[in-house]
């Protein structure tokens, strides 16, 4: 098992920090966008396929430039964990659905559940395969 360069107090605040500005961030997307009830929710669907692209690229590009220790455990943790956990939103996804159904919105519902989740995997393997194109995979040095 390997330890965190970074101590625990700074690894959680990496994480809080991003989550702070993440959960903000989608919050006042969601405010200022906010669908009429029965339709689409745009808004999240969008949030969660950028987050699903980001979160894909970044982990990806992180496991090709090398150990995941130091700067790179810090991004991983304080962006992917903190930021885009935090602006990503699958339990407002799950209340959206939940609310189509139960306003008779069954096609919508199904749709956007549907849609959501495939637009999501495609979203992080097009992330992943953008990040494959642009960074280089870092070779561990001789001798180590």
């Amino acid at each position: 098992m390997t330890r965190s360069a970074l101590p625990r107090p700074a690894v959680l605040g990496l994480i809080l920090a991003g989550g702070a500005v993440g959960t903000t961030g989608r919050y006042l997307l969601e405010t200022a966008f906010a669908p009429p009830a029965g339709h689409w929710p745009w808004v999240t669907f969008v949030i969660n396929v950028t987050g699903a692209f980001l979160l894909g690229g970044l982990l990806f590009g992180l496991g090709r430039s090398g150990e995941d220790t130091g700067a790179r455990r810090g991004l991983r943790l304080g962006a992917g964990t903190g930021l885009l956990g935090g602006f990503t939103t699958y339990s407002t996804f799950t209340l959206e659905v939940h609310g189509l159904f139960g306003g008779g919105q069954l096609w919508t519902g199904l749709g956007y559940a549907a849609g959501s989740v495939l637009t999501g995997v495609a979203a992080a393997a097009g992330g992943a395969l953008l990040a494959r194109w642009l960074v280089p995979v870092q070779r561990p040095e001789a001798g180590r």
